[in-house]
């Protein structure tokens, strides 16, 4: 059944191609709306950006039309069409919502479209569709069916997970090891296998005999772990079969982009870093290491940070600089040679001696727009706290042969316009996977210490 959809300023501004996504549905956009995009198309930010973006779909549409009596949006049937709210409607809301702010009239512009259901027997059903929930629940009293915007959301529950089990007899899993590998013919699939999936093989017979292959999608073949055994990465080396997955794709140079997903403490950002530094410093696959994260706190801002743009981001990479001071070994170091010689010296920066060589480089996401990244291995932290188009943003910068690394915890989001659905790191995941160049691993284990695991788990 086709229906009419008043769509909330903020689905505009989350995804401005929403003009486009319903189909052979009517659209509706309250003149609220207009005013409100209007307000935002000057903000230097990202909403601003989705602000102009809209104000320009809009004027093309004019092209088709008068946008009051409605235009063709798109092949596929639809209509759009910018709707004034009517003071008499208005006046029909309960005494509380009669203020006339913004979310009330666009309330009575979505009534009003309902009463017209009501008139006109063959009117489409009327859905009011924004991402404030505040909204829906006044929808909700006042009669309209509300919706939240989900055009762009993954159900985390469902979430590809990037490995899986299968049983296999001892003769197959002998044929992995040997060239080219066991193919799939002959074998019974829990699902269909993704591009540099990681796949655990049980021997039938023997259910303590397992084997870690990945799935070569090229050959449509398991093959064994080719990085992940022979990695040297001094102290650092994985603990769990997800770890080790994740590791293998990390040291494969024909990866070029690499999701992690996993609570606190699963060891994400210490394997990214770890694989980082030996493929820059040592093997020299890569120029540089270059780490970036979304700048935004946990809890309430502490104002203005004084210095340069190196100063004002070391609290933000402060977690960055505690991994490489643990990779590097710096402070214990330190310490024993400090006791050695029977006195005290400043602590050296492990990572200030990596800038100082050229090999590490630390970046604001707020800057990264414009630039072209060759030759690097990048590493964007906390990437839960991006949207999806921030994180579009980010991976399209990535020049020829540069390898990006994006981790993260869904379920723990400071951005307030994302949640675990609908941020760009699980998007993300979603859209490249089964992709040649990409690999994903949702590590499940914490490692941090019992502690921190018990705390993930329980609070």
């Amino acid at each position: 059944m086709r229906k009419t959809f008043v769509l909330d300023t903020n689905v505009l501004l989350h995804d401005p191609q929403a003009l486009t996504r319903f189909e052979d549905n009517h659209i509706v956009i309250p003149i609220e709306v207009v005013e409100e995009i209007d307000r935002f198309k000057r903000d230097p930010a990202e909403k601003g950006r989705n602000a102009r973006q809209v104000s320009r779909l809009l004027d093309d549409l004019r092209g088709r039309g008068n946008l009051a009596d409605g235009v063709p949006n798109g092949d596929q049937g639809g209509t759009l069409k910018v709707v004034f709210c009517r003071s008499e409607t208005l006046a029909t809301l309960p005494p509380e919502l009669k203020a006339g702010n913004g979310d009330n009239n666009i309330l009575a512009v979505a009534l009003e479209q309902q009463r017209l259901e009501a008139v006109i027997g063959d009117q489409p059903p009327v859905v009011l569709v924004t991402k404030d929930t505040n909204l829906r629940i006044k929808a909700d009293a006042v009669g309209l069916i509300a919706e939240d915007y989900t055009s762009d959301r993954v159900a985390i529950a469902d979430l590809y997970p990037g490995f899986c089990e299968l049983w296999v007899s001892a003769e197959q899993m002998d044929r992995v090891k040997l060239s080219p590998g066991l193919e799939l013919d002959g074998l019974t699939l829990p699902a269909p296998l993704q591009a540099n999936e990681g796949v655990t093989l049980i021997d039938q017979a023997q259910p303590t005999h397992t084997l870690l292959a990945r799935f070569n999608a090229a050959t449509q073949t398991l093959q064994p772990l080719q990085h992940a055994p022979k990695a040297k990465l001094g102290r650092i080396h994985p603990r769990n079969r997800e770890q080790t997955f994740a590791l293998d794709l990390l040291l494969d140079p024909d990866i070029q982009l690499i999701t992690l997903v996993g609570k606190a403490g699963t060891g994400k950002t210490l394997l990214a870093l770890a694989a980082g530094l030996n493929q820059v410093a040592d093997e020299r696959i890569y120029e540089r290491l270059l780490v970036t994260r979304p700048v935004i706190s946990l809890g309430k801002e502490l104002g203005f940070l004084p210095g340069d743009l190196e100063e004002k981001m070391g609290p933000w990479m402060q977690p960055i600089i505690d991994n490489l001071d643990f990779l590097l070994g710096g402070e214990e170091q330190q310490r024993g040679a400090a006791a050695s010689r029977g006195g005290h010296r400043p602590p050296r920066s492990n990572w200030g001696d990596l800038k100082t060589m050229g090999l590490l480089e630390v970046e604001a996401i707020s800057y990264i727009r414009g630039r072209s990244i060759p030759r690097q291995y990048m590493v964007v932290d906390e990437a839960q706290n991006l949207t999806p188009h921030e994180v579009k943003t980010i991976v399209t910068r990535v020049g020829e042969g540069t390898k990006i690394v994006l981790t993260g915890d869904p379920y723990q989001i400071d951005n307030p316009y994302v949640d675990a659905e609908s941020n760009g790191l699980t998007w993300l995941v979603e859209r490249f996977k089964g992709q040649p160049l990409a690999g994903h691993v949702t590590l499940q284990r914490g490692e941090r210490s019992e502690l921190a695991e018990l705390a993930a788990n329980l609070l």
